[in-house]
């Protein structure tokens, strides 16, 4: 992060904030990556089980589907820490930074955080009901419980909330001074 931009220096609370926002999506991201163990073992478990042993398992299905979309939702905090979220580069790369802070300030308290205030209520609800029943999944003969996969979604929109308000406070500061406090890569994928 820059300390000066454009003779301004952003108070050490502000930057506090930010800084600790994005470790925690950081750790957070970083730990939701284990996720893959179960996912690729489930994998790995069901393929000998089918292929060598001739005797598909009833459990592997659900495994995978479960750590994999737990995986992909948690992991979406991390994606916009990373500036890894889509945009529309033809249009955005002739944008200055300030002009780019504004459209984002606007966005984010217009759309983003209303949204996922909302989409996190919505899905709270859903994950109590879930838990209150012990909701189990019927995809197979297994029926795993399937609640703390509801749960992962109201984390998920709080995850990204929290990160959200470091998008905003960043887009904040670019739309004051023109200068951008954290560069993000380009990903590509």
């Amino acid at each position: 992060m820059s300390d000066t931009t454009m003779g301004q220096k952003p108070s050490a609370g502000y930057l506090g904030i930010i800084r600790v926002i994005d470790k925690f999506t950081e750790w957070t991201g970083n730990l939701f990556i284990l996720l893959v163990i179960p996912l690729i073992l489930a994998n790995v478990i069901e393929v000998f089980s089918r292929y060598v042993l001739g005797d598909p398992t009833i459990w592997a299905l659900d495994v995978t589907t479960m750590s994999f979309g737990a995986l992909f939702m948690l992991g979406c905090g991390l994606a916009l820490l990373k500036g890894a979220h889509v945009r529309t580069d033809m249009l955005w790369d002739g944008f200055t930074e300030r002009t780019k802070g504004r459209i984002d300030t606007i966005a984010y308290i217009v759309f983003f955080l209303p949204t996922m205030a909302v989409l996190f209520y919505v899905s709270w609800g859903s994950f109590i009901d879930a838990y209150l029943i012990n909701e189990r999944s019927n995809s197979g003969a297994w029926g795993p419980i399937i609640w703390p996969l509801r749960g992962v979604v109201p984390l998920t929109f709080a995850i990204l909330f929290i990160q959200g308000i470091s998008e905003l406070m960043k887009s904040i500061w670019a739309a004051r001074t023109g200068e951008v406090l954290v560069k993000h890569e380009k990903i590509e994928v």
